[in-house]
């Protein structure tokens, strides 16, 4: 017999068929005859498969002999090929399972304040209409501190700047996130294209605890400049930031995420800023990377990064 590309994806159509048991219990018990009793079937199926799938690939899987069969060389390959998907068939058979039958469970987020004025509370929404009866606890922190508590195994799922990868997370998905200036619309910034750090100087800026030791992202990028930026309301909530800025009390340096529905209805403008440091920033949904995902886990995540998917937050 000989093999060709041809013979090769017309037996690939068995893979997933009833020939991955046929071919794993017949060389379980180096018997067809008796594979065929523990499968229930009789034993010209169970040959009559074999032969068909030796006859597509143009190989023997089976050495016949008086007291049975052996695998052979080709045969022992496949075997492992075989029993990893039937391994992964029967794991993503209990994961649809528990999902279907999810009915109670609790999850526990960590994530940056931006996060939970936004997309967070969408997907929370979505997630509690299909799973009404599973809490979810929610924890808004620093993007550092909500590394630590995912990959200290305190928090199930973390939504956080990435800014370097940590042994002890696991990304789930991101998507770029970059900084920018927030003003309302009669501001004379907000009709810019975009806008350099030093066209800050002399405007005031209102910020939030990102600014903790001296050492934010906002504070290394603002550094440089021969003139310091003035903050005249600082807090460390983004809601009061929110308004300051929309009271005219200054503007914001910010991704858009924690402003979106303002900016998308025109009530602030987001102006994109033109500064390295500031404009690859990316946002993860991260899970520990020893911890199992259960569905629960799973599925919050997905509805996550749905939302956040349908964010354009780079204009």
């Amino acid at each position: 017999m000989r093999t060709t590309p041809g013979n090769i994806r017309m037996a690939s159509d068995f893979m997933h068929s009833i020939f991955l048991k046929y071919f794993d219990e017949t060389a379980r018990q180096g018997s067809i005859r008796k594979a065929a009793l523990v499968l229930n079937v009789s034993s010209t199926s169970v040959n009559r498969k074999i032969l068909s799938v030796e006859e597509s690939l143009g190989m023997r899987l089976f050495d016949r002999t008086p007291e049975g069969v052996e695998l052979t060389a080709m045969g022992a390959i496949l075997l492992e090929h075989c029993r990893k998907v039937l391994h992964d068939y029967e794991r993503a058979k209990v994961l649809m399972d528990d999902m279907r039958d999810l009915r109670t469970g609790h999850i526990t987020i960590h994530t940056m304040d931006s996060m939970a004025v936004t997309a967070l509370p969408r997907a929370m929404n979505e997630f509690a209409r299909k799973f009404p009866d599973i809490s979810i606890s929610v924890t808004t922190a620093q993007p550092e501190d909500v590394v630590q508590t995912v990959a200290s195994g305190d928090a199930e799922i973390g939504v956080a700047f990435i800014f370097a990868p940590h042994p002890d997370v696991r990304v789930l998905s991101e998507k770029s996130a970059p900084f920018g200036v927030i003003t309302r619309p009669d501001h004379p910034l907000s009709t810019r294209p975009s806008v350099k750090i030093d066209d800050l100087a002399g405007y005031r800026l209102v910020r939030t605890s990102d600014a903790r030791g001296g050492n934010s992202i906002i504070d290394q990028a603002i550094s440089t400049l021969v003139t310091p930026l003035s903050t005249h309301v600082y807090t460390n909530t983004l809601f009061l930031a929110k308004e300051m800025i929309l009271s005219n009390q200054g503007i914001g340096l910010y991704t858009k995420i924690g402003f979106y529905d303002e900016v998308e209805r025109g009530d602030l403008c987001f102006v994109p800023l033109i500064q390295a440091s500031l404009a690859k920033v990316r946002i993860g949904i991260m899970v520990s990377a020893s911890a199992a995902i259960g569905p629960a886990k799973m599925l919050m995540s997905d509805a996550l990064a749905k939302e956040l998917g349908q964010m354009r937050l780079d204009s």
